[in-house]
């Protein structure tokens, strides 16, 4: 049974709720970043729960947990209805044609509106049974247990409807769910068998690892020597970190798994595929319009910035959720270089790269010693760790704009008409004027404008260019003089003004770019 919904509609609330446990209190920012599999037993029969995560970022967890399932429970929160990630996961719903449960979840809550919820479900292709649809609806207070029980005999009546039986006499074969590296242990897999027995000793093979069931443990961190058909299980003993999603099987000897493995081919993603170029039409030059064509200036060419990354994690489903919410970062002019992208906590080798690549590491759900971060110090390496996954992409937000040079705005100051010119020198000039508008201010650049003698005023001319670095008003010195009064400036740059021209104050303010 997969649990899918939107962020913080009360998925893991109603699993404890479900397994009289308390996860949600365990989760960084109270929201699930990982997927995770647990079963209970109710009535004499087991259920297996998968929790997915509802964050924007976990898309591909929450399809891979709904391509697992048997049943789907639909958790909406009562006071907010559907959102953008409950669209997404009834469209999984749909498209696999999964038996349904709807959990409509808080409603102990004031603002709780069962009707809104029930019209936004209609419109979206799913009708309850209370308005004459054939899913199945239960009313839900998952922070006190209202309506548990009702959930798990709406299972139990899908599990008979559905003919859903146990086929654990065949050979083992199932999903990966999870997967990470312990520094001690090492390579980790959690994994669902979907048909048959998997057996302590067992040899698996799955896309590009293999080995030998080491150990095994339930959901609840117990050892046990065999997972039936629709048990999570943990299991050790691959030779490397598997690829979340991907099927796994028991077979008969090692030869085999390896030759498996050899002949496994990684898939391809969107990003690794390589349009063919469309094939070049070839024009017969005509010489009649050859002469008419005028050549075209060249577009400036525009500099793009680069921002590598080393990225390390706690499990390979969180690597997966921090590729898919990075490449929904666009920025035109800064590019994301992923130096290298692995499960486990981070070493000694990754400051060393990221030293020698002018990379930033950040780490989600991992940990590092004192003599990483004492080293990631001493070489000038930007090391960060988190555990929240939206704080690790503002992160990355942050370091894109820091490469971005800010946007100069000219602001307008004023205008000094000059009236006198009393020095002129190699590189500067005082002078004396008029403010006309605005006012002027000490330490700010100028204009030197020639107003059009006698022409229309769009033609004037910029002569020259200075700044200010001395002003006066009545022999004073002041920070600024305005309109209507007169002052005395010191101007340095090229000393090309003349009585009449126009100085022209003003400053240029930095902005920063945002992506």
């Amino acid at each position: 049974v997969v649990v899918l919904g939107h962020v913080d509609h009360g998925k893991t609330t109603l699993l404890d709720a479900i397994r009289k446990t308390d996860v949600v209190k365990g989760e960084s920012g109270g929201i699930t970043q990982h997927i995770g599999a647990y079963q209970i037993e109710f009535k004499d029969k087991k259920i297996t729960f998968i929790d997915t995560p509802g964050h924007e970022a976990f898309s591909q967890m929450r399809s891979r947990g709904a391509k697992v399932a048997d049943i789907a429970i639909l958790v909406i929160a009562a006071e907010e209805g559907i959102k953008p990630q409950t669209k997404e996961v009834i469209s999984y719903i749909k498209e696999l044609k999964i038996p349904t449960i709807v959990a409509i979840n808080k409603i102990d809550k004031p603002s709780a509106n069962l009707e809104k919820v029930l019209s936004e479900l209609a419109a979206e292709g799913i009708t309850v049974e209370s308005r004459g649809g054939e899913v199945l609806s239960v009313n839900v207070a998952a922070i006190n247990g209202q309506g548990v029980d009702d959930i798990l005999e709406a299972i139990l009546l899908i599990t008979e409807m559905e003919e859903l039986k146990d086929n654990s006499a065949e050979a083992a074969s199932g999903v990966i769910i999870e997967a990470h590296l312990d520094p001690r242990r090492g390579p980790i897999a959690s994994l669902l068998v979907r048909e048959g027995t998997l057996k302590k000793g067992d040899i698996i093979v799955s896309g590009n690892s293999y080995g030998k069931a080491k150990n095994l443990e339930d959901s609840n961190s117990k050892i046990v020597t065999e997972a039936t058909s629709s048990m999570p299980v943990v299991m050790l003993g691959l030779n490397k970190v598997p690829l979340v999603g991907e099927r796994f099987e028991v077979v008969s000897s090692e030869e085999i798994a390896v030759n498996k493995v050899e002949s496994f081919v990684l898939p391809v993603t969107e990003k690794e595929v390589v349009e063919e170029p469309e094939e070049e039409t070839v024009v017969e030059e005509d010489d009649s319009l050859v002469d008419e064509v005028e050549p075209q200036p060249a577009e400036p060419k525009r500099e793009i910035k680069t921002l590598n990354l080393v990225l390390k994690a706690d499990v390979q489903g969180s690597l997966e959720a921090i590729q898919e919410i990075l490449d929904k970062i666009k920025q035109e002019n800064v590019k994301i270089n992923i130096i290298k992208s692995e499960v486990g906590d981070i070493s000694e080798f990754d400051i060393k790269l990221a030293f020698s690549t002018k990379a930033t590491i950040l780490g989600f759900g991992v940990k590092s010693s004192d003599f990483i971060f004492n080293l990631a110090k001493r070489e000038k390496v930007r090391l960060k760790i988190f555990s929240i996954i939206y704080e690790l992409a503002e992160e990355v937000k942050k370091g894109m704009l820091g490469l971005l040079d800010p946007e100069l705005k000219r602001v307008d100051l004023g205008e000094l008409e000059i009236i006198e010119i009393f020095r002129k020198e190699k590189s500067k000039m005082i002078i004396g004027g008029k403010v006309l508008s605005g006012k002027m201010e000490n330490k700010t650049v100028v204009d030197v404008i020639r107003p059009g003698r006698g022409k229309a005023e769009e033609e004037e001319e910029k002569i020259g260019k200075g700044k200010i670095t001395h002003l006066q008003h009545n022999k004073k010195d002041v920070p600024e003089v305005e309109k209507g009064k007169e002052a005395g400036i010191l101007l340095e740059g090229p000393p090309v003004a003349e009585k009449g021209d126009i100085l022209r104050a003003y400053k240029e303010e930095k902005n920063q770019r945002e992506l």
